[in-house]
């Protein structure tokens, strides 16, 4: 077998890649609202009470950052094991990321909730100086980084290798309650930007997996040649 025809049997095997063309679209959408909605502009200011009873933690860092290697290892490990399961997954977290972003440009928001001045100097709180930096307060619901970390822990519990194997699924929901609570100790997100992260996952989760449709177009189609085999028949 010559190197193009592996090619090709490679990029059959995987054409279901086409899908992480989304990323293009989300960073290009995501990277405009960032310099559309800045925090020197108008918008609706997310900030309850609960808030500020949640002190300051740099240790949180550690789980916030490591949502960004979570998501990646946990859509990859859906890449190479089921076409369908990666699908749905695509399914799950792409339409609910855009309608955050949707969310976020029709109703511009943000958060006034951000330390000003770090009372430990040590290597969390520079590296949450970082994060503070590259990101803006703006732009905080529903929460993405909430919406994923639910988002892959369904994936992981929905996965077919990953049936019998419970303590994946037990280590990944402690990993992402982690994450949702770091986005709220570093002063990343009010608890409504949690909450709505939580509360879209629950509706998306709906037609996603929660409705058969592959079910549902067989009894379809059964049910139209049924009806096309009456009518035939009444002529």
């Amino acid at each position: 077998m010559d190197v193009l025809e592996k090619i090709k049997k490679l990029l059959c095997k995987y054409s279901h890649a086409w899908t992480l063309l989304y990323f293009f679209v989300y960073m290009t959408w995501f990277m405009w609202l960032e310099k559309t909605v800045t925090p020197d502009s108008a918008y609706t200011n997310i900030h309850v009470k609960i808030d500020d009873m949640i002190p300051f933690c740099e240790w949180f860092i550690i789980p916030y950052l490591l949502w960004f290697v979570y998501v990646v290892v946990v859509v990859a490990f859906v890449f190479f094991t089921s076409r369908k399961e990666f699908y749905q997954a695509s399914a799950y977290l792409f339409i609910g990321m855009s309608i955050c972003l949707l969310i976020c440009t029709v109703w511009p928001n943000g958060q006034d909730l951000r330390i000003e001045e770090f009372t430990n100097d040590n290597i969390l709180t520079s590296l949450m100086s970082m994060v503070y930096h590259a990101d803006t307060n703006t732009n905080v619901f529903p929460s993405i980084h909430v919406y994923n970390s639910v988002a892959v822990v369904v994936m992981l519990c929905k996965s077919h290798k990953l049936k019998n194997v419970t303590w994946v699924k037990i280590a990944a929901g402690i990993l992402s309650i982690l994450i949702i609570l770091s986005t709220m100790f570093l002063k990343q997100h009010s608890v409504v930007d949690a909450i709505g992260g939580i509360v879209l996952a629950v509706v998306m989760y709906i037609p996603v997996y929660g409705i058969d449709w592959t079910n549902m177009r067989a009894k379809k189609s059964a049910n139209q040649i049924v009806t096309d085999g009456d009518k035939s028949h009444m002529l």
